[in-house]
């Protein structure tokens, strides 16, 4: 057999396009050519995967080898390839049976001893197999990320030898164990938070119905201390969540099966750029916002952003995913993440500090937070106040309110929503809201004088309706009461 075809994966964004693999043996001058729009990484496979064949005592042809990577004008990128292309190059030299082929694909990165390393995008090729029914075949490492994925054959292999020996019959390829004995998520509690009683309300109706918040109060109030607990009180992950924010994961740093169903909680740094909040490169991968899909992202100091960053919010926010271009590549990823975002009132931070004096004239007030622009803030569902704790409520010894009691309130308003119109309130469409956020005839006067007094936009109009749904749904009403549509009006106030 001079021709041999095995099937792999790249990654297109979250996508894992199928890649055949062709490797042809012809007379001639030794010669290896690799094509295929491979990038450099994968031009490097020559030398690793010669070296590994050598070092795992096979037989390199001395022919003229042609590889093919199929299609033609998919880039390809990573070591990925390098397993499949040794595999390909042995069976066209017959040295290795080449009947699991058709129903198996392979990927891994060689090393010059023929050991397998990990690779990027497990859970994203895992995914992808599991439409086609067959089976995969990754390194130890990466195969313990595509065994979350149910109801698919993966194999786990240490080194070349081991797949050859599984493909001629002589030796067995273990499963890797499954993620389902996981620990539960361990979050930090909402117990350890003293006062802030408005805060945490805010908090508990924007994790029911899944709503954006922006926090704005004095330093030390505790903004980030309520940020960094509220994934304890989200929903608990559904599988498919669970899978999908795995997958991206899997394309950025990769991700650690010990975090699987936990809700991902993302804190750049107010000197991120752009790109990093909404993925990009060359070949591009995902960003923060994407890396929080079905989580948390918090932005503290949200003014320190460079404006220009944080536009680019604006779409993600409300479409729930983003699409980025390249002049060569155009990749989408998902981005339906909370935003919770932090800031003080002023520069120095202390203006309406009960015992700190600001220090900031007008100018500078009114220049700090036209940082942060108005069809921003008009996504953002939810902005308060946090203010300053008093020496009493520090001083409190009974603990408060811990996160389970209320995820329990949480999921059981979730449950209602999902039962209802099955997505949360937040993500309600225009239709929607007419039918299901229907004030009673005093709520809608005092959504009237709401409209009128705090200048609220068509968007602002249908956000308030979405919070009083939600607000409804922990109170167990089937109708939006005007104390609901109040509460829901206070929110939208802007709390600087």
């Amino acid at each position: 057999m001079t021709v041999a075809l095995v099937k792999s994966r790249a990654l297109a964004g979250i996508e894992a396009p199928e890649v055949v693999v062709e490797a042809h043996l012809a007379n001639g001058l030794p010669a290896f050519t690799l094509v295929g729009l491979p990038e450099t990484e994968v031009k490097e496979a020559r030398d690793r995967v010669r070296a590994a064949i050598q070092n795992a005592r096979f037989e390199f042809p001395a022919r003229r080898i042609t590889v093919n990577l199929a299609p033609a004008d998919l880039p390809k990128e990573s070591g990925r390839f390098d397993l499949p292309i040794a595999l390909a190059i042995l069976a066209a030299s017959g040295q290795i049976p080449a009947d699991r082929f058709s129903d198996t694909e392979f990927a891994g990165e060689l090393a010059l001893t023929g050991a397998l390393r990990p690779v990027r995008g497990a859970l994203a090729m895992a995914l992808a197999t599991r439409k086609n029914g067959r089976r995969l075949v990754l390194p130890v490492d990466s195969a313990s990320e595509a065994a979350l994925v149910n109801a698919l054959d993966v194999r786990s292999a240490p080194h070349l030898l081991d797949v050859c020996a599984w493909l001629a019959g002589q030796g067995t390829l273990a499963a890797p164990a499954s993620a389902s004995g996981t620990p539960a998520p361990a979050y930090p509690d909402f117990a350890d938070v003293k006062g802030q009683y408005a805060a945490r309300r805010a908090l508990e109706v924007a994790a029911a119905g899944g709503h954006s918040v922006l926090m704005s109060g004095p330093p030390g109030t505790g903004k980030s201390m309520l940020a960094a607990r509220f994934p304890g009180i989200l929903p608990a992950m559904r599988e498919d969540e669970a899978t999908e924010a795995a997958a991206i994961a899997s394309l950025g740093e990769g991700f650690r099966p010990e975090r699987w169903a936990q809700r991902p909680y993302r804190a750049p740094h107010h000197t991120a750029s752009a790109v990093a909040l909404v993925g990009g490169g060359n070949n591009p991968r995902p960003g923060e916002i994407s890396l929080a899909h079905h989580g948390v992202l918090f932005l503290d100091e949200l003014p320190e952003f460079p404006r220009h960053v944080l536009e680019v919010l604006r779409e993600p926010l409300e479409t729930g995913h983003i699409t980025i271009s390249r002049a060569a590549r155009q990749a989408d990823f998902p981005a339906r993440f909370q935003l919770i975002a932090a800031m003080n009132p002023c520069p120095c931070g202390y203006l309406g500090h009960p015992t700190q004096a600001c220090r900031d004239t007008p100018d500078q007030i009114a220049r700090y937070r036209g940082r942060i622009s108005g069809p921003l803030l008009d996504r953002i569902d939810i902005q308060i106040s946090v203010p300053a704790v008093t020496r009493a409520e520090l001083a409190q010894a009974t603990p408060g309110e811990a996160s389970a009691v209320i995820q329990a309130r949480v999921e059981t308003a979730r449950a209602r929503m999902l039962q209802r119109q099955g997505k949360p309130n937040a993500v309600l469409g225009t239709r929607e809201i007419d039918h299901l956020c229907i004030p009673d005839k005093t709520g809608a006067a005092l959504l009237d004088q709401a409209v009128a007094r705090l200048n609220l936009s068509a968007r602002g109009y249908h956000r308030v309706l979405r919070l009083a749904r939600s607000i409804a749904d922990l109170a167990d009403s089937e109708t939006i009461l005007p104390a609901h549509l109040a509460e829901a009006i206070q929110y939208r106030r802007s709390p600087a």
